[in-house]
């Protein structure tokens, strides 16, 4: 038998709701990454007890109970503000590939095999103790994503899925994608054209956030998924990239990622919001100086968006970073322009658009100089007002 060892199960909130529902598991993503030795950040409880019962218990041990999802049984305890979601055992009763109708059972098996990954059907007692209604278990333990049961129907259960293949296999898979499943992707990637886009962004930004997504982008590209939800993107780039940042000791930055792999209109595709909108924006300006020094860069667009242009461009051409580039992405990005509108207006200027444009002239002059010209020089450069 399997027994996961970790310390949410004898925190003091798990423990209370597990002492007012009396019969309940650990379920999901907290048990698999448990026993993946990774971070566990949620809590999620099923249970045979129908939702109403699940609120009756929760209440008289004196937790809150809400209904985050009471129709689809899920309901939020919350023991003293730490939220953890219990749901109660459930079926899929019909599915349009969105959204499903569920019915309420006692039984976890049927409740496992409505779920989307044999690693993710794990449940664990109170004590830790790990059941494996389906098997899972080895398939967690060879690292490999795979469908419960037929995955054609798991997929047409919500298209979504077929997303979150490709993102677990980056963030837990092993070397090889499963055949069976990537085959299912394929063929039914036109599905994906009926989700929200704000799901489909969100799979995207989780997938680039991985510590090596290159493996599970090249195969969404070679299903003609990656086309469906970002034509025109390029996946080509990606494993440079995470090699290069490996060797700068960089944090996966699924900004820099989504540069690198292109792709058409992402704002609108991925749903990205006003701030990462402007920050692929400025990546994008950054790339765009890419003939001239790096420190010019760094002053035009920012020191971030200067690295980021760096690695994508690196990547891109198979090459490394260049010499100094911490350096002069500093040097660029903490350089002032000394010239001031006041100056000029003190040199005989009158206020007016001649102003703005003697400025521009004289600012492009002092970046062409390497930022050396000083202001008494750039001054002594104007034209006669």
């Amino acid at each position: 038998m399997t027994r996961l060892e970790a310390s949410w199960l004898t925190d003091p909130a798990s423990v209370a709701v597990m002492d007012a529902l009396w019969e309940g598991y650990f379920v999901g993503g907290c048990v698999r990454n448990a026993l993946l030795g990774a971070g566990v950040t949620d809590l999620d409880i099923a249970t045979p007890h129908p939702p109403e019962e699940s609120v009756r218990l929760l209440e008289a041990a004196g937790l809150k109970a809400v209904p985050t999802g009471l129709s689809h049984g899920t309901i939020t305890a919350v023991h003293e503000g730490t939220p953890i979601e219990v749901t109660t055992f459930r079926a899929d009763v019909a599915t349009d590939g969105r959204h499903a109708e569920v019915a309420f059972t006692t039984d976890m098996a049927t409740d496992a095999a409505r779920r989307d990954f044999t690693m993710n059907a794990l449940y664990a007692d109170r004590e830790g103790q790990v059941v494996d209604p389906l098997g899972g278990l080895p398939d967690l333990e060879a690292r490999r994503v795979r469908f419960i049961a037929c995955a054609e129907d798991r997929i047409r259960e919500d298209y979504l899925r077929i997303l979150r293949f490709f993102r677990f296999h980056a963030w837990y898979g092993a070397e090889g994608i499963d055949a069976d499943g990537l085959a299912a992707c394929a063929e039914l990637a036109d599905g994906l054209d009926g989700l929200a886009r704000e799901r489909v962004g969100w799979e995207f930004r989780k997938l680039l956030a991985a510590p090596d997504p290159a493996p599970a982008m090249a195969s969404m590209a070679s299903a003609a998924v990656l086309m469906r939800c970002l034509p025109g993107a390029d996946p080509m780039a990606l494993a440079p990239l995470v090699h290069l940042e490996q060797q700068a000791g960089i944090a996966p930055d699924w900004p820099t990622r989504l540069a690198a792999i292109g792709g058409e209109d992402p704002t609108s595709r991925l749903r990205l919001s006003k701030a990462e909108t402007l920050e692929q924006a400025t990546i994008r300006k950054a790339l765009d100086l890419q003939d001239r020094p790096v420190a010019e860069i760094a002053y035009r667009a920012g020191a971030m968006a200067a690295h980021r242009a760096a690695l994508v461009v690196a990547a891109s051409v198979g090459g490394a970073l260049p010499d100094r580039l911490d350096a002069e992405i500093r040097r660029g990005a903490e350089a002032r322009f000394p010239l001031r509108a006041k100056d000029l207006l003190n040199a005989g200027y009158t206020p007016g658009p001649q102003v703005g444009t003697a400025l521009v002239v004289q600012e492009e002059a002092w970046i062409a100089s390497d930022f050396k010209l000083s202001r008494d020089e750039l001054l002594s450069r104007l034209p006669p007002a």
